[in-house]
C-alpha cells in the first residue's frame, strides 16, 4: 500500500458529501471560505474522472431554481444511477428535504417520502445495506441537541422509519463515521457534548467502535482487540477486502489534527495502525476518502487530492520512483 500521488487543483470544500458511480467520483457543496461560497446559490457538483484524473464543474440540465441549496454537513448515497442527497445546512437554515441526482440526466428531482422524517440536522452519518439508506446522529439544530437516533429511508417505496433498537446504542455525537459491511453498521468516533445531549460547548470524544445489525434491529458495543484509534471527529472512513480504513480527522480536548491510518479486521474484530508507503497527506479534516477499484481517492480539507493505491503496478512504483529521486524526465515514454 502506497500514497502515489498528490494532485493540486480540485475543488477546495470540507465537510461536503461524495460517492463514485461507474468510473467517476461525485462531490456535492461543502464550505469554503472563499467569495464562491453563497447560501442560496445552486448546490455545486464536481465530478472527478478517475481515468484521467481531472476534476470538471458539472452543468445542470435544468433551471437553477430546481436544484438544492449550497450546504455542507449532508449525506449522500449512491443507489443504482442516483444519488441520494440528505441533510446538512448552510449558514441560515438546516434541510430535511430529500433530493434525488441523475447521474444520466444530470438532473435534481425531490421524490415524494412517507413515514416518519429525520429532524433536520447535519454532521450525520449515512451508509447503503441492501435497499435502504441509514441515517444516524448528527446535530439537531432545531432542538439545539446532538442525537443517538438511527432512521432508515427505503428507496424503492420512498418510506421513511424510526428504528426501535435493542442494545447500548453509541452516545449522542455528530462527524462520527459510518461503513456498512453486509447486513451491519460500523459507527466510529464523534464529538458529543459532557452533558448529552444537550449542547453545553463541553465537548467529549468516544473511542470505542459500535456495530448496528440490521436484521436483528440491535446494537453491539465491539470491545476490538488490539491498539485502537484515538478518538476524533470528521474523519474518514472506507472499505476494503473485508477491512474498515480511517484517516485524519481532529480531537477539540488536544487541539490535534490527524494524518495517520488504521485498520479495523471485520472478521477479527481487530485494530492495528496502518503504516503506509510514500509521502502522507498533510493532517486534516472534514476531507472525503472514496474507494474505486484498488485506489482510495482523498480530496477536500484543502484543495489538494492524494491517491492511496492498495495494488500498485510496477509501473506505478517506478514513476513515484522517478519522482521521489528528481530523476530526468525527458527521456521517458510520453505516455508515462
Amino acid at each position: 500500500m502506497k500514497w502515489t500521488a498528490h494532485i493540486e487543483g480540485g475543488p477546495m470544500r470540507v465537510n461536503h458529501a461524495a460517492v463514485s458511480i461507474e468510473d467517476k467520483i461525485y462531490s456535492f457543496g461543502g464550505y469554503c471560505s472563499t467569495d464562491e461560497y453563497k447560501d442560496w446559490q445552486p448546490i455545486p457538483v464536481h465530478v472527478l474522472e478517475t481515468a484521467t484524473m481531472r476534476w470538471s464543474h458539472l452543468n445542470y440540465n435544468q433551471n437553477d431554481t430546481d436544484v438544492p441549496f449550497e450546504r455542507y454537513g449532508h449525506s449522500a448515497v449512491a443507489y443504482g444511477d442516483k444519488v441520494y442527497l440528505w441533510g446538512g445546512r448552510n449558514n441560515a437554515v438546516q434541510c430535511e428535504i430529500l433530493a434525488c441526482f441523475d447521474t444520466k440526466t444530470l438532473q435534481w428531482t425531490y421524490p415524494r417520502v412517507t413515514g416518519q422524517v429525520p429532524f433536520a440536522k447535519d454532521g450525520h452519518s449515512a451508509c447503503l445495506i441492501r435497499n435502504r439508506m441509514y441515517i444516524f446522529g448528527g446535530f439537531e439544530y432545531h432542538t439545539d441537541q446532538y442525537s443517538r437516533e438511527l432512521h432508515y429511508l427505503d428507496l424503492d417505496n420512498m418510506d421513511w422509519k424510526c428504528v426501535s433498537t435493542e442494545g447500548v446504542a453509541p452516545s449522542h455525537r455528530d462527524f462520527h463515521s459510518a461503513v456498512g459491511f453486509e447486513d451491519r453498521i460500523y459507527i466510529f468516533g464523534g464529538r458529543g457534548d459532557l452533558n448529552s445531549p444537550y449542547n453545553s460547548q463541553e465537548e467529549i470524544y468516544c473511542p470505542q467502535l459500535f456495530i448496528f445489525d440490521t436484521l436483528k434491529d440491535k446494537w453491539i458495543i465491539a470491545n476490538p482487540s488490539g491498539v485502537w484509534p484515538g478518538a476524533r471527529r470528521s474523519h474518514s472512513a472506507w472499505l476494503n477486502n473485508g477491512y474498515m480504513y480511517i484517516f485524519g480527522g481532529y480531537n477539540g480536548l488536544s487541539r490535534t489534527h490527524f494524518n495517520d491510518v488504521w485498520r479495523y479486521s471485520i472478521k477479527n474484530n481487530h485494530w492495528e495502525h496502518w503504516p503506509v508507503m510514500g509521502t502522507a497527506p498533510c493532517k486534516r479534516r472534514r476531507q472525503q476518502c472514496i474507494m474505486y477499484g484498488t485506489k482510495m481517492f482523498l480530496f477536500g480539507g484543502t484543495s489538494d487530492m492524494h491517491i492511496l493505491d492498495f495494488s500498485p503496478s510496477l509501473k506505478t512504483l517506478a514513476i513515484c520512483a522517478v519522482l521521489d529521486n528528481k530523476l530526468d524526465q525527458t527521456c521517458l515514454p510520453w505516455d508515462i
